[in-house]
Protein backbone atom coordinates (compact mmCIF):
# COMPACT_ATOMS: atom_id res chain seq x y z
CA UNK A 1 0.00 0.00 0.00
CA UNK A 2 1.52 3.37 -0.67
CA UNK A 3 1.06 5.87 2.36
CA UNK A 4 -1.39 8.49 0.99
CA UNK A 5 -3.54 5.29 -0.04
CA UNK A 6 -7.52 5.59 1.37
CA UNK A 7 -8.04 2.98 3.70
CA UNK A 8 -11.47 2.22 5.44
CA UNK A 9 -11.48 0.90 8.49
CA UNK A 10 -14.91 -0.29 9.18
CA UNK A 11 -15.56 -0.97 13.27
CA UNK A 12 -12.68 1.35 13.92
CA UNK A 13 -13.87 1.43 17.47
CA UNK A 14 -14.13 -2.22 18.28
CA UNK A 15 -11.10 -4.38 19.50
CA UNK A 16 -9.68 -5.21 16.05
CA UNK A 17 -10.76 -2.55 14.45
CA UNK A 18 -9.12 0.25 17.13
CA UNK A 19 -6.24 -2.05 17.29
CA UNK A 20 -5.81 -1.75 13.22
CA UNK A 21 -6.18 2.17 13.02
CA UNK A 22 -3.34 2.12 16.00
CA UNK A 23 -1.00 -0.22 13.73
CA UNK A 24 -1.90 2.09 10.68
CA UNK A 25 -0.86 4.80 12.18
CA UNK A 26 2.42 3.68 13.50
CA UNK A 27 3.32 2.01 10.20
CA UNK A 28 2.79 5.73 8.93
CA UNK A 29 -0.44 5.40 7.46
CA UNK A 30 -2.14 8.44 7.96
CA UNK A 31 -4.70 8.65 5.29
CA UNK A 32 -7.89 6.27 7.46
CA UNK A 33 -11.56 6.89 6.68
CA UNK A 34 -13.32 6.37 9.51
CA UNK A 35 -17.12 6.29 10.67
CA UNK A 36 -19.17 4.95 14.25
CA UNK A 37 -22.02 3.60 14.11
CA UNK A 38 -24.16 6.58 14.91
CA UNK A 39 -22.30 8.13 11.80
CA UNK A 40 -22.77 5.91 9.76
CA UNK A 41 -25.41 2.23 10.26
CA UNK A 42 -23.59 -0.26 7.92
CA UNK A 43 -27.42 -2.32 8.22
CA UNK A 44 -28.48 0.48 6.54
CA UNK A 45 -28.26 -0.37 2.57
CA UNK A 46 -28.59 2.83 1.29
CA UNK A 47 -26.33 4.89 3.74
CA UNK A 48 -23.89 2.38 3.10
CA UNK A 49 -24.17 2.55 -0.85
CA UNK A 50 -23.98 6.68 -0.73
CA UNK A 51 -20.43 6.41 1.39
CA UNK A 52 -18.67 4.31 -0.71
CA UNK A 53 -19.86 6.28 -3.50
CA UNK A 54 -18.77 9.45 -2.47
CA UNK A 55 -15.21 8.45 -0.53
CA UNK A 56 -14.51 5.47 -2.80
CA UNK A 57 -11.70 4.00 -0.38
CA UNK A 58 -8.84 2.32 -2.00
CA UNK A 59 -8.48 -0.75 0.72
CA UNK A 60 -11.34 -1.59 2.73
CA UNK A 61 -11.04 -3.84 6.30
CA UNK A 62 -14.35 -5.15 7.26
CA UNK A 63 -13.74 -5.39 10.80
CA UNK A 64 -17.73 -4.16 12.08
CA UNK A 65 -19.84 -7.34 13.31
CA UNK A 66 -21.99 -7.87 15.87
CA UNK A 67 -19.65 -10.26 18.22
CA UNK A 68 -20.38 -11.77 21.90
CA UNK A 69 -19.14 -14.64 24.01
CA UNK A 70 -21.61 -17.92 24.15
CA UNK A 71 -24.58 -16.56 26.54
CA UNK A 72 -25.20 -13.53 24.21
CA UNK A 73 -24.71 -15.91 20.81
CA UNK A 74 -27.05 -18.11 22.70
CA UNK A 75 -29.32 -15.97 23.81
CA UNK A 76 -29.55 -13.89 20.74
CA UNK A 77 -29.12 -15.96 17.51
CA UNK A 78 -31.17 -13.91 15.60
CA UNK A 79 -29.37 -10.69 16.05
CA UNK A 80 -26.51 -12.17 15.40
CA UNK A 81 -27.33 -13.42 11.76
CA UNK A 82 -29.15 -10.88 10.91
CA UNK A 83 -27.29 -7.93 11.64
CA UNK A 84 -23.78 -9.58 10.42
CA UNK A 85 -25.30 -10.82 7.30
CA UNK A 86 -26.82 -7.11 6.82
CA UNK A 87 -23.52 -5.34 7.58
CA UNK A 88 -21.59 -8.13 5.18
CA UNK A 89 -24.02 -7.74 2.16
CA UNK A 90 -23.37 -3.79 2.48
CA UNK A 91 -20.17 -3.14 2.57
CA UNK A 92 -18.91 -6.26 0.33
CA UNK A 93 -21.50 -5.04 -2.57
CA UNK A 94 -21.36 -1.70 -2.21
CA UNK A 95 -16.86 -1.69 -2.04
CA UNK A 96 -17.30 -3.77 -5.55
CA UNK A 97 -19.67 -1.04 -7.05
CA UNK A 98 -17.36 1.26 -5.80
CA UNK A 99 -14.34 -0.12 -7.34
CA UNK A 100 -12.48 -1.11 -4.97
CA UNK A 101 -10.29 -4.13 -5.76
CA UNK A 102 -8.48 -5.05 -2.02
CA UNK A 103 -11.15 -6.13 0.71
CA UNK A 104 -9.89 -8.06 4.04
CA UNK A 105 -12.90 -9.34 5.26
CA UNK A 106 -12.33 -10.31 8.88
CA UNK A 107 -14.35 -13.81 10.37
CA UNK A 108 -13.76 -16.08 13.56
CA UNK A 109 -12.94 -19.54 14.08
CA UNK A 110 -15.87 -20.80 14.83
CA UNK A 111 -17.07 -21.44 11.25
CA UNK A 112 -15.16 -24.37 11.20
CA UNK A 113 -17.03 -27.74 12.65
CA UNK A 114 -17.03 -28.31 16.24
CA UNK A 115 -15.45 -31.61 16.55
CA UNK A 116 -12.96 -30.59 13.92
CA UNK A 117 -9.13 -32.42 13.23
CA UNK A 118 -6.82 -30.42 15.25
CA UNK A 119 -5.17 -28.04 14.22
CA UNK A 120 -7.54 -27.01 11.94
CA UNK A 121 -6.68 -26.27 7.95
CA UNK A 122 -8.74 -23.74 5.93
CA UNK A 123 -9.70 -26.92 4.05
CA UNK A 124 -11.86 -28.07 7.13
CA UNK A 125 -14.41 -25.58 6.26
CA UNK A 126 -18.35 -26.92 5.96
CA UNK A 127 -16.97 -30.11 6.39
CA UNK A 128 -18.93 -31.35 9.59
CA UNK A 129 -21.75 -29.83 11.99
CA UNK A 130 -20.88 -26.42 13.84
CA UNK A 131 -21.13 -25.68 17.36
CA UNK A 132 -24.98 -25.01 17.97
CA UNK A 133 -24.32 -21.94 20.48
CA UNK A 134 -23.08 -19.96 18.05
CA UNK A 135 -24.07 -21.49 15.07
CA UNK A 136 -26.23 -18.24 13.61
CA UNK A 137 -22.87 -15.89 13.97
CA UNK A 138 -20.54 -18.79 12.15
CA UNK A 139 -23.02 -18.77 9.32
CA UNK A 140 -23.16 -15.17 8.72
CA UNK A 141 -19.37 -15.12 8.89
CA UNK A 142 -19.48 -18.54 6.61
CA UNK A 143 -21.82 -16.81 4.03
CA UNK A 144 -19.28 -13.81 4.04
CA UNK A 145 -16.42 -15.66 2.93
CA UNK A 146 -18.61 -17.20 0.24
CA UNK A 147 -19.60 -13.87 -1.01
CA UNK A 148 -15.99 -12.38 -0.99
CA UNK A 149 -15.14 -15.80 -3.32
CA UNK A 150 -18.09 -15.42 -5.26
CA UNK A 151 -17.09 -11.55 -6.36
CA UNK A 152 -13.43 -12.47 -7.23
CA UNK A 153 -14.69 -15.33 -9.14
CA UNK A 154 -17.45 -13.88 -11.46
CA UNK A 155 -16.05 -9.98 -11.04
CA UNK A 156 -12.12 -10.60 -10.80
CA UNK A 157 -11.60 -8.76 -7.11
CA UNK A 158 -9.00 -9.71 -4.76
CA UNK A 159 -10.70 -10.02 -1.85
CA UNK A 160 -9.53 -11.86 1.25
CA UNK A 161 -11.75 -13.67 3.96
CA UNK A 162 -8.83 -13.88 7.31
CA UNK A 163 -10.39 -16.47 10.15
CA UNK A 164 -8.57 -14.88 13.63
CA UNK A 165 -8.81 -17.20 16.35
CA UNK A 166 -10.19 -16.09 19.88
CA UNK A 167 -9.03 -12.67 20.23
CA UNK A 168 -8.50 -10.41 23.05
CA UNK A 169 -6.61 -6.91 24.03
CA UNK A 170 -6.72 -3.02 24.50
CA UNK A 171 -10.30 -2.05 24.20
CA UNK A 172 -11.67 -5.31 24.86
CA UNK A 173 -15.11 -6.05 26.59
CA UNK A 174 -15.42 -7.14 30.05
CA UNK A 175 -18.81 -7.13 30.49
CA UNK A 176 -19.57 -10.17 32.08
CA UNK A 177 -23.42 -10.99 29.89
CA UNK A 178 -21.83 -10.32 26.70
CA UNK A 179 -17.67 -10.83 26.93
CA UNK A 180 -15.64 -13.79 25.69
CA UNK A 181 -13.89 -16.07 27.98
CA UNK A 182 -10.26 -14.16 28.70
CA UNK A 183 -12.05 -10.57 29.14
CA UNK A 184 -14.60 -12.53 31.32
CA UNK A 185 -12.24 -14.33 33.37
CA UNK A 186 -10.04 -10.72 33.82
CA UNK A 187 -13.09 -9.17 35.04
CA UNK A 188 -14.38 -12.23 37.38
CA UNK A 189 -11.06 -12.94 39.04
CA UNK A 190 -10.34 -9.29 39.58
CA UNK A 191 -14.03 -8.76 41.27
CA UNK A 192 -13.15 -11.75 43.44
CA UNK A 193 -9.50 -10.38 44.87
CA UNK A 194 -11.37 -6.79 45.50
CA UNK A 195 -14.43 -8.08 47.16
CA UNK A 196 -11.58 -10.93 49.09
CA UNK A 197 -13.99 -13.70 48.14
CA UNK A 198 -12.29 -17.16 48.32
CA UNK A 199 -13.99 -18.88 45.09
CA UNK A 200 -14.18 -17.95 41.57
CA UNK A 201 -17.82 -19.45 39.38
CA UNK A 202 -16.35 -20.45 35.49
CA UNK A 203 -18.73 -21.78 33.06
CA UNK A 204 -18.31 -25.47 32.03
CA UNK A 205 -15.99 -28.07 32.89
CA UNK A 206 -12.46 -25.86 32.00
CA UNK A 207 -11.06 -29.32 29.82
CA UNK A 208 -11.80 -27.12 26.68
CA UNK A 209 -9.05 -25.67 24.72
CA UNK A 210 -8.64 -22.48 23.05
CA UNK A 211 -5.76 -20.27 21.49
CA UNK A 212 -5.83 -16.68 21.80
CA UNK A 213 -4.00 -14.02 19.71
CA UNK A 214 -3.05 -10.41 20.99
CA UNK A 215 -5.06 -7.89 18.84
CA UNK A 216 -2.55 -5.74 17.97
CA UNK A 217 -0.80 -8.82 16.28
CA UNK A 218 -3.59 -9.40 14.39
CA UNK A 219 -3.46 -5.94 13.11
CA UNK A 220 0.01 -6.66 11.73
CA UNK A 221 -1.41 -9.80 10.16
CA UNK A 222 -3.84 -7.68 8.55
CA UNK A 223 -1.21 -4.50 7.25
CA UNK A 224 1.08 -7.54 6.24
CA UNK A 225 -1.90 -8.92 3.90
CA UNK A 226 -2.45 -5.56 2.21
CA UNK A 227 0.40 -4.85 1.83
CA UNK A 228 1.35 -7.89 -0.38
CA UNK A 229 2.19 -7.82 -3.54
CA UNK A 230 -0.57 -9.16 -6.14
CA UNK A 231 1.63 -12.00 -7.24
CA UNK A 232 2.08 -13.05 -3.56
CA UNK A 233 -1.35 -13.99 -2.96
CA UNK A 234 -2.30 -16.16 -6.12
CA UNK A 235 -2.51 -18.97 -4.27
CA UNK A 236 -5.57 -17.46 -2.45
CA UNK A 237 -7.71 -16.58 -5.61
CA UNK A 238 -8.82 -19.55 -7.86
CA UNK A 239 -12.00 -21.36 -8.14
CA UNK A 240 -11.18 -24.58 -6.11
CA UNK A 241 -11.06 -23.01 -2.68
CA UNK A 242 -12.12 -19.78 -0.67
CA UNK A 243 -9.62 -16.90 -0.70
CA UNK A 244 -9.03 -17.63 3.43
CA UNK A 245 -6.34 -17.55 6.02
CA UNK A 246 -6.37 -18.51 9.24
CA UNK A 247 -4.71 -16.35 11.60
CA UNK A 248 -3.62 -17.41 14.91
CA UNK A 249 -0.32 -17.86 17.44
CA UNK A 250 -0.25 -21.69 16.91
CA UNK A 251 -0.70 -22.75 20.73
CA UNK A 252 -3.71 -23.76 22.87
CA UNK A 253 -4.18 -23.71 26.51
CA UNK A 254 -7.34 -24.96 28.44
CA UNK A 255 -9.65 -22.84 30.21
CA UNK A 256 -8.42 -23.97 33.96
CA UNK A 257 -5.13 -23.09 32.26
CA UNK A 258 -6.16 -19.93 31.68
CA UNK A 259 -7.76 -18.94 34.71
CA UNK A 260 -5.04 -20.15 36.70
CA UNK A 261 -2.51 -17.96 34.36
CA UNK A 262 -4.91 -14.75 34.95
CA UNK A 263 -4.95 -15.16 39.04
CA UNK A 264 -1.61 -15.39 38.73
CA UNK A 265 -0.74 -12.25 36.97
CA UNK A 266 -3.84 -10.49 39.37
CA UNK A 267 -2.18 -11.80 42.18
CA UNK A 268 -5.92 -13.78 43.28
CA UNK A 269 -5.31 -16.72 45.93
CA UNK A 270 -9.02 -18.20 45.79
CA UNK A 271 -10.22 -21.26 44.10
CA UNK A 272 -12.19 -21.81 40.83
CA UNK A 273 -15.29 -23.49 40.74
CA UNK A 274 -16.72 -24.66 37.44
CA UNK A 275 -20.14 -25.10 36.71
CA UNK A 276 -20.97 -27.99 34.67
CA UNK A 277 -24.82 -27.40 34.48
CA UNK A 278 -23.20 -24.47 31.91
CA UNK A 279 -22.12 -24.99 28.01
CA UNK A 280 -18.24 -25.43 27.31
CA UNK A 281 -18.71 -24.72 23.25
CA UNK A 282 -16.47 -26.02 20.98
CA UNK A 283 -13.79 -28.79 22.78
CA UNK A 284 -11.19 -27.46 20.76
CA UNK A 285 -10.20 -24.74 18.40
CA UNK A 286 -6.25 -24.60 17.55
CA UNK A 287 -5.88 -22.79 13.98
CA UNK A 288 -3.53 -24.26 11.17
CA UNK A 289 -1.62 -21.25 10.63
CA UNK A 290 0.96 -22.38 8.06
CA UNK A 291 -0.96 -20.40 5.17
CA UNK A 292 -0.60 -17.40 6.69
CA UNK A 293 3.14 -17.89 8.46
CA UNK A 294 4.02 -18.60 4.54
CA UNK A 295 3.66 -15.08 3.92
CA UNK A 296 5.68 -13.22 6.04
CA UNK A 297 3.99 -13.18 9.49
CA UNK A 298 3.80 -14.43 12.66
CA UNK A 299 2.66 -13.54 16.17
CA UNK A 300 5.13 -12.03 18.40
CA UNK A 301 3.28 -11.26 21.83
CA UNK A 302 3.10 -13.81 24.75
CA UNK A 303 0.14 -14.79 25.88
CA UNK A 304 1.46 -13.35 29.69
CA UNK A 305 2.61 -10.27 28.46
CA UNK A 306 -0.55 -9.82 26.47
CA UNK A 307 -2.88 -10.51 29.17
CA UNK A 308 -0.96 -7.82 31.64
CA UNK A 309 -1.51 -5.69 28.75
CA UNK A 310 -5.38 -6.30 29.03
CA UNK A 311 -5.42 -6.71 32.64
CA UNK A 312 -4.30 -2.69 32.66
CA UNK A 313 -6.06 -1.84 30.01
CA UNK A 314 -8.98 -3.23 32.38
CA UNK A 315 -7.90 -1.59 35.49
CA UNK A 316 -7.74 2.25 33.15
CA UNK A 317 -11.35 1.04 31.95
CA UNK A 318 -12.55 0.59 35.37
CA UNK A 319 -10.89 3.77 36.70
CA UNK A 320 -12.27 6.13 34.01
CA UNK A 321 -15.81 5.06 35.14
Amino acid sequence: MKKEALIYVAGHRGLVGSALVRRLLANGFKNLLLRTHQELDLTDTNATQLFFKEKKPDYVVLAAAKVGGIYANNTFPADFIQENLAIQQNVITSAYTSGVQRLLFLGSSCIYPRDCPQPIHESYLMTGPLEPTNRSYALAKISGIELCWAFNRQYGTRYIAAMPTNLYGIGDNYDLQNSHVLPALIRKIHQAKIKSESQVIIWGTGIPRREFLYSDDLADACINLLNKEENDLNDLFNDEHPPLLNIGCGQDISITELAKLIAEIIDYKGEFFFDISKPDGTPRKLLDTTRINSLGWHSITTLKKGVEYAYQDFLKSENSK
